[in-house]
């Protein structure tokens, strides 16, 4: 049911990133895309869409995580938020799509 807002945000992210879909979901530790990451699971998580429905669209893209690594992204995105302009610019203009 959410799948699609999921996708949506998943694209925005990607192309706010400079990356493609595939490097997104790459298990990689580079920060970069790891901060993409963080961003869709913090997206996601304020729609709100659960936990174990981000799991499984991540892991339709072929990116296994378990709830405790998508909690620490929110927790973490949020940080980012809360203290660069920036990044809160970025989320308040991804939060329309």
């Amino acid at each position: 049911m959410k799948k699609h807002i999921f996708d949506a945000y998943a694209i925005a992210i990607a192309k706010q990133f400079h990356l493609t879909l595939d490097q997104m979901f790459t298990k990689t530790k580079k920060r970069d895309i790891v901060d993409a990451r963080q961003m869709l699971y913090y997206l996601c998580m304020e729609r709100p869409i659960r936990i174990s429905y981000i799991q499984r669209f991540m892991e339709e893209n072929g990116h296994d995580i378990c709830h405790s690594t998508i909690i620490h992204g929110y927790k973490k995105a949020k940080q980012m938020i809360d203290k660069d302009k920036d990044y809160e610019y970025v989320v308040n203009k991804l939060q329309d799509v």
